[in-house]
């Protein structure tokens, strides 16, 4: 990610973060600060509000996946993955694969998120989050044999495999794990 401005947290924390990963490299911890530059989220994707604004993600605030998707993908794998691969910062589960797909405007708690567009899925889901190993492969070509959009989306998405969903946040709040979560119809 380019463009992205945040704050070092200093060497002492920086110490202490390599010393408790103990992995063998440095680790810095950064925050974002109210008086840095946020992205702009249509200049990534132009389905995007034109006020919506992001600091570390790619595009969206909120990137919801559902637990049955990622088992649906694991049962067409030699290998399981788990939802971590995947990045989402909401993660729902007692619902069917890939029901996220249709769930435009959610409540969850007091937090209210509106649907913008499907996750397009990158190179990226092929490290394994647990050992750093990139296959460039799978899961992104299993992903592009079943989850592919409609040919009408193809100008957005190109060869993207869909998977997961971007919201925005209508409604702040703080959530729970365990939380229901409530289609909103009008």
């Amino acid at each position: 990610m380019t463009g992205v401005y945040n704050a070092d947290c200093g060497d002492e924390i920086s110490r202490w973060l390599t010393r408790y990963f103990a992995a063998g490299k440095t680790f810095r911890l950064v925050h974002y600060e109210l008086q840095m530059k946020p992205r702009k989220s249509v200049k990534i994707e132009p389905l995007f509000p034109a006020d919506e604004e992001v600091a570390y993600s790619d595009s969206a605030a909120v990137m919801l996946l559902s637990e049955a998707a990622v088992k649906d993908l694991s049962s067409r794998l030699d290998k399981d993955v788990t939802v971590s691969r995947f990045h989402p910062n909401i993660v729902v589960s007692d619902c069917e694969a890939f029901g996220e797909d249709s769930c435009y405007d959610l409540q969850i708690g007091s937090v209210r998120i509106k649907w913008v567009m499907a996750c397009g899925r990158c190179i990226l889901t092929t490290i394994d989050p647990e050992t750093g190993i990139i296959t460039r492969k799978e899961p992104l070509d299993t992903l592009k044999s079943y989850r592919q959009c409609d040919p009408s989306q193809k100008k957005i998405y190109k060869t993207s495999p869909l998977f997961g969903q971007y919201y925005i946040s209508k409604q702040t709040g703080i959530l729970h794990v365990g939380e229901p979560v409530y289609t909103i119809s009008y």
